[in-house]
């Protein structure tokens, strides 16, 4: 029986750097990196503690996929990053050079902000109520 997403492909320009902004800078742990050869990898990260779904880093290998880095979605909110303490992340997002497309709003379902990471992606940030 099928029980979940194991993970979302995320396509960026390149490993070492995407690992850079989401693990050093956005806080993300990275759960696995192994090298396959030929220039390919299986990078995988998470926010810290999660045990669900995971992104894979793809590196974009052919002009098609460069042209979708950080419009995979065609320009709508592509992920939905829930955290206990927006103040805080927040502030480390920006810190880190996520850009807020608005200001924090509260909501019936908690408060939420929309960042584009450094690729171009839109996420939500949002702290349930």
């Amino acid at each position: 029986m099928i029980s979940r997403i194991a993970a979302v492909t995320l396509v960026v320009p390149d490993y070492d750097d995407a690992i850079a902004h989401y693990c050093d800078g956005l806080g993300f742990d990275l759960i696995e990196d192994t090298d396959f050869g030929g220039g390919k990898r299986w990078v995988l990260i998470a926010p810290p503690g999660s045990i669900e779904t995971r992104l894979l880093l793809g590196r974009a290998s052919t002009p098609e996929q460069t042209a979708r880095i950080g419009d995979q979605t065609g320009g709508r909110v592509f992920l939905i990053l829930h955290t206990d303490d927006f103040a805080r992340d927040h502030a480390r997002f920006s810190a880190a050079g996520a850009v807020f497309t608005e200001a924090p709003r509260a909501e019936p379902y908690g408060t939420v902000a929309v960042f584009r990471d450094r690729f171009g992606n839109l996420w939500d940030l949002l702290q349930p109520k």
